[in-house]
């Protein structure tokens, strides 16, 4: 018999198996890094490049301009309430609730635990007993953790509640596609939208860091069809129930003067709607454009767009969050490009008393935005995000009132402090900009 050449030691076959482990563990993270880059990076961009200024805001070009490129309807005689923090907000949208009569749609990207969560699941579980139809739609990233017994609270009652986009392991293609949109509408008769979420941070008048600062609006009339449709889809989407009839579109009636337009964008199909809305918007500008954003990113068409804005002497007044942030690496991110605007002449402000939370655009003295949506990549390349659009100087001026009273509150930051940061924010600050298409 011939001898063995070679005969494997246990440390040797150990050694092999753990190489085995080496290169199966490596080849799982390059999977997942590879799964990573398909999946969070946005798809690439539709606009390449600014819009000109071919007309003012008060044109009535702007308009029907805006119209087309949004593909949004046009909605005459609408009313529209403006409601500052949550001492306002929370009781308007509950006596809402409380006086529907057939159905009531909520569509959050935040609902979470608290006082306010427990409120507002105990109103809706009321109404659901009522024999009112009431559907809920929350995200399921913004949502989580989310209490169960809040839950239980409205489905026991007969609320049908889901969660939007869950993350499996088969939906993974769409784990950074996220609805954004704050709505409730009840009986197709009467719209909330805005930025608040349903939690108790909102809560108060914004007089300490406990009490965010933030608005929603309260909307009657033929527009509220639009809220109603824009939750009719990612309704659909999420459970295939169709909502049709009269119960959620009853013909429309006039609340006011006010012509409106709401403005949707929608993932992973990918919509240019709500970045070109706001880049038409701005080019539109002709005395004062005023920015007021909880997240402000913008990429870099926007940047061209704001800069080209106060090329034409156009005043920019920019509000954001101080540190009491809650999202601190954004506001790292936003500081990056902050000297680039300030060299501009943009001003730019930051609140003071707590966590500043709206999402308003206002061009000179004749149109306002609001509704979901930042000025970053995250809002308008990412998210399902509503808007709405409104036209008129007596509404534009009460929204203006509220700018300066925020601004009041609010301290400026100079180029000069922005130039002396300390070498450790500079590079966190530069750091953080390379994941803007994240924040």
């Amino acid at each position: 018999m011939r001898p063995l050449a070679f005969i494997a030691s246990p440390a040797a076959v150990r050694a092999g198996r753990l190489d085995k482990l080496i290169y199966i563990a490596i080849a799982a993270i390059a999977s997942l890094l590879t799964l990573l880059a398909i999946y969070l990076i946005p798809e690439p961009r539709v606009l390449r490049s600014i819009v000109p200024h071919r007309f003012d805001s008060s044109d009535p070009q702007f308009a029907r301009t805006l119209s087309s490129f949004s593909q949004a309807q046009m909605f005459r005689t609408n009313a529209v309430q403006t409601l500052v923090n949550g001492d306002e907000i929370f009781p308007s949208m509950l006596q809402a609730i409380r006086r529907a009569h057939s159905t009531i749609d909520m569509e959050t990207y935040i609902y979470w635990s608290g006082d306010v969560g427990h409120g507002f699941a105990t109103a809706l579980a009321a109404k659901a007993m009522e024999g009112v139809e009431v559907r809920v739609l929350v995200d399921w990233v913004g949502s989580f953790p989310f209490d169960e017994d809040l839950i239980h609270i409205m489905t026991n009652a007969g609320v049908t509640f889901e969660r939007y986009r869950p993350v499996h392991w088969y939906t993974i293609d769409r784990v950074n596609n996220r609805t954004h949109r704050r709505l409730l509408i009840v009986d197709g008769r009467v719209a909330f939208t805005g930025g608040v979420g349903i939690a108790d941070n909102w809560r108060g008048d914004a007089r300490s860091p406990d009490e965010w600062r933030d608005t929603h609006y309260r909307i009657e009339g033929p527009a509220v069809s639009a809220f109603q449709s824009a939750f009719a889809q990612n309704w659909l989407e999420t459970t295939g129930e169709t909502l049709q009839g009269d119960r959620f579109y009853p013909p429309p009636v006039p609340a006011g003067a006010l012509d409106a337009q709401l403005i949707l964008s929608s993932q992973p199909n990918g919509s240019a709607d709500m970045e070109l809305m706001m880049l038409a918007a701005m080019a539109a500008a002709h005395d004062h454009l005023r920015i007021g954003m909880a997240y402000f990113v913008p990429d870099d068409i926007a940047l061209q767009q704001i800069l080209e804005v106060r090329k034409r002497g156009v005043l920019v007044d920019v509000i954001v969050p101080n540190s009491l942030t809650d999202v601190p690496l954004t506001r790292k991110a936003s500081r990056y490009f902050w000297g680039t605007l300030l060299k501009a002449g943009v001003r730019i402000f930051e609140f003071q008393p707590t966590m500043y939370h709206p999402k308003l655009l206002i061009v000179d003295d004749a149109w306002a935005s609001f509704g979901s949506a930042n000025l970053d990549e995250r809002s308008l390349r990412l998210n399902d995000e509503a808007m709405m659009n409104v036209y008129g100087k007596d509404f534009a001026r009460t929204q203006i009132d509220l700018f300066d009273q925020d601004l009041r509150r609010s301290r400026q930051i100079s180029l000069e402090e922005w130039q002396a940061r300390p070498l450790r924010d500079r590079i966190t600050d530069w750091f953080a900009a390379w994941l803007r298409s994240q924040l």
